[in-house]
């Protein structure tokens, strides 16, 4: 299905590269951030579609970092090269939000109001709940390993 715009980004080195498809604008979707000491440490900003797409290729699988925390239901994927953190993934359903600072378009999302949530005290089931209702879809998952140098 073909979204109205694309929103392409990449961890410092490149990669990690993900594009973000969707009918709305950066002002539309929205940036967002939380309390927890993590997305704190990482000033990560958060930006997602129910009703879009993502698309995530890894050129090598070795240096992803996949950081699992607190109910250990998402993996916080940073890159090893580089140290970006790109943003939580959920496998099962496959959902993701993106940290706007990895986006070419970054600065139109900075532009938003920031929304700050407060997460402690959230039940499992109730944080499951919010996920699958407000974070997006992962389509395409590809890590590619790098071609061995000459």
């Amino acid at each position: 299905m073909s979204r109205r715009f694309t929103y392409l980004g990449a961890c410092h080195c490149q990669n990690f590269e993900v594009r973000l498809e969707s009918d709305k604008t950066p002002s539309e979707l929205g940036s967002r951030t939380d309390t927890c000491s993590f997305c704190a440490k990482h000033h990560a900003i958060y930006t997602s579609d129910p009703g879009g797409e993502v698309h995530v290729s890894v050129r090598d699988a070795s240096l992803v970092q996949r950081y699992r925390f607190g109910t250990k239901t998402a993996d916080f994927m940073l890159c090893r090269a580089c140290g970006v953190f790109v943003g939580p993934y959920m496998p099962e359903p496959a959902l993701a939000v993106i940290n706007v600072n990895v986006l070419a378009a970054r600065a139109a999302f900075l532009a938003n109001h920031l929304q700050v949530a407060d997460f402690d005290g959230e039940s499992l089931e109730a944080r499951l709940s919010r996920r699958r209702a407000r974070w997006t879809p992962v389509r395409s998952f590809l890590c590619v390993d790098a071609a061995p140098s000459l």
